[in-house]
């Protein structure tokens, strides 16, 4: 039994946690369990822009244990807290203020070529551009535009990445942001237990797995940090020229004894994976033999950048090791 949120409740303002009960056949009876799901930003402050703390944990339990007697369950603050977590989405917010768009970042990191321990099965990138997915059997590295997801959303909810967005539809009639305001959303969804051991243990995490240990800013930190990393490495980080011209010129002036051959190669290089992204030209040259990628990449890195494109990448980077939760107050058009 599964019953959905109330759809009157969630255009009031309430949100409410999705309820799923099961009976299990066990050796001599059967055992019943609650499987509760929910958004805790949503649960605290009826949206999933403004970002929790670890202080805040103690006000989820009670607003949790609040919303769960209105739907007829009654829960103690301990069995909450220690309750086991069987799948968990960490996230991070990531606005952007510097007039770069989600978009381009997207277009981007949609060109990456993922190390093959990370046994992704599909990328998709979506909604005319403005989400991308890397997929596996157990979890999902989810990237997209909170912004226009939210307008998707107004339309339909089919057509958005985010589920339950009504309680949060009429969020920006409300509040007027300082321009530019873009967000990034970066959610990491570990789907069952086994993973999320998996990387809890090759992350040096050895939490219980219960939702007050694993409810905390440093694992979520180190986890999207961790995934991140994998996708920037696969992607193709050398700084793209405003110019092939200006491109011969830079090169010339910091490679002096450097062949035009080389010269020639690299920009080549550049521009098919700027076209056909890196996966593509990575298995259109292995017929040539493995040894070509490693040189090619390695004299990409050694490129000065002087006018890169990236900068909304280390925007990213920046914004994962600081960790500072996104609250809209701060970006207040006051």
């Amino acid at each position: 039994m599964r019953p959905e949120p109330d759809q009157k409740n969630m255009e009031s303002g309430t949100y409410k946690p999705r309820l799923t009960v099961t009976r299990r056949m066990g050796t001599k009876t059967f055992a019943t369990t609650l499987r509760i799901e929910f958004s805790i930003p949503k649960l605290l402050f009826g949206n999933n822009f403004d970002e929790v703390t670890d202080k805040d944990f103690r006000q989820i339990i009670d607003q949790l244990r609040q919303r769960l007697q209105e739907m007829g369950i009654l829960a103690v603050k301990p069995l909450l807290e220690e309750a086991p977590v069987s799948a968990i989405h960490y996230s991070k917010n990531i606005p952007l203020t510097d007039y770069s768009t989600p978009y381009a970042v997207l277009k981007e990191l949609a060109k990456a070529n993922f190390n093959q321990k990370l046994d992704l099965n599909q990328t998709d990138f979506r909604n005319e551009g403005h989400a991308l997915k890397f997929r596996a059997n157990s979890f999902e590295i989810v990237l997209y535009d909170k912004m226009k997801d939210l307008a998707r959303a107004k339309i339909s909810e089919k057509r958005a990445v985010e589920r339950d967005y009504t309680i949060q539809q009429e969020l920006f009639e409300e509040f007027k942001p300082k321009k530019p305001f873009e967000v990034l959303r970066l959610e990491i969804r570990l789907g069952n237990r086994a993973k999320l051991r998996q990387i809890l243990a090759k992350l040096g995490l050895l939490p219980n797995m219960t939702f007050k240990s694993l409810f905390r800013e440093s694992i979520s930190k180190k986890i999207l940090q961790a995934y991140f990393e994998e996708i920037v490495g696969g992607c193709l980080l050398a700084p793209i020229p405003k110019s092939w011209k200006d491109f011969v010129w830079n090169f010339r002036g910091q490679n002096p004894q450097a062949k035009v051959r080389k010269m020639l190669q690299i920009a080549g290089t550049i521009a098919i994976c700027q076209e056909v992204g890196l996966r593509e030209f990575r298995e259109a040259i292995r017929c040539y033999g493995p040894y070509h990628w490693p040189r090619l990449r390695k004299d990409l890195s050694a490129l000065t950048p002087s006018d890169s494109n990236h900068s909304s990448i280390q925007t990213i980077q920046e914004a994962l090791k600081e960790f500072r939760p996104l609250k809209l107050a701060d970006f207040a058009n006051k």
